[in-house]
């Protein structure tokens, strides 16, 4: 059985935010759970190529944006899953910092970071 707290678990400045990385590839669940603050006021383009990834929102409003331009409203109790590998652009509104726990298959190594200074999507 594994048990973590937040205070206990590493770390990683992402690109516009922090990630707590609760469960990595080490663990060998086959899934990685992250605790992730994307920074109020903050668009970051992003794409996973090699995961897949369910953001569940736990506080702060934004929205996510598929290159097609569709705006979706993330806040409170709002799932959304890129099942199929989607470039999108995460924002975070300007009046605070939007939290999500995420699920990523196959799991993280854990030290992931974006690279969010070019003009196409980061990903990892």
């Amino acid at each position: 059985m594994l048990i973590r707290k937040l205070e206990d678990v590493k770390t990683v400045e992402w690109g516009n935010g922090v990630s707590r990385r609760f469960l990595v590839e080490a663990d060998q669940m086959g899934y990685s759970v992250t605790d992730t603050v994307v920074t109020a006021g903050t668009k970051s383009l992003l794409e996973y190529k090699r995961h897949l990834e369910a953001c569940y929102c736990i506080s702060g409003r934004g929205e996510v944006v598929d290159m097609a331009g569709n705006s979706h409203v993330i806040e409170p109790g709002t799932l959304y899953a890129l099942d199929q590998h989607d470039a999108h652009w995460l924002i975070a509104w300007p009046e605070e910092d939007l939290r999500l726990v995420c699920v990523f298959t196959p799991a993280l190594r854990g030290d992931e970071v974006h690279d969010l200074t070019g003009s196409s999507s980061s990903h990892y």
